[in-house]
């Protein structure tokens, strides 16, 4: 029989234990978020198929998540992105991060927007609901979904669960 010891201090295996532990959820975080598909890639997708220079893109890209909109723009107006963000536009860019756009890319910068009368809304008999794009060059920046009534509430593109 043979018998081996070594002398380890308590550092080195707290060090040793430290790094096993981060080498394991880093590989948990790496694992779990293969599987999924991150939002930007299915905007980018569905953005990267159409010209938004154009109406009939515009009105595409808007039919790609399911919705039916009035085939003219109820309003179109050129739009400057501001330079520093305030608070509320500070939220409004992360409606645009979680769905896979950044308006503090465009910075300063005008852009078009385009918003369109949705006349399929769930649970909306009326006109009370709007989708707005913008546009930089041929490109969709962003946008959302406005439900204009009193308390209404503005998410992004997808459609919500009936």
């Amino acid at each position: 029989m043979v018998i081996m010891s070594a002398k380890v201090s308590k550092r080195k295996v707290l060090t040793g234990l430290i790094v096993a532990v981060a080498v394991v959820v880093l590989l948990a975080v790496l694992l779990g978020k293969a599987g999924e598909a991150p939002a930007a890639s299915v905007q980018e997708s569905a953005a990267a198929e159409i010209d938004a220079g154009s109406n009939e893109g515009r009105v595409a890209f808007l039919q790609s998540f399911g919705w039916e909109v009035a085939e003219t723009p109820v309003e179109t107006q050129e739009v400057k992105i501001p330079v520093e963000f305030n608070n509320v536009f500070t939220r409004y860019n992360q409606l645009q991060q979680s769905q896979g756009y950044d308006l503090s890319q465009y910075a300063g910068k005008a852009v078009k927007r385009y918003v369109y009368a949705i006349t399929n809304y769930p649970e909306d008999e009326g006109q009370n609901h709007f989708a707005t794009v913008l546009v930089h060059g041929d490109e969709v920046i962003g946008g959302d979904v406005t439900d204009t009534r009193q308390g209404g509430n503005m998410h992004g593109f997808a459609m919500p669960a009936a």
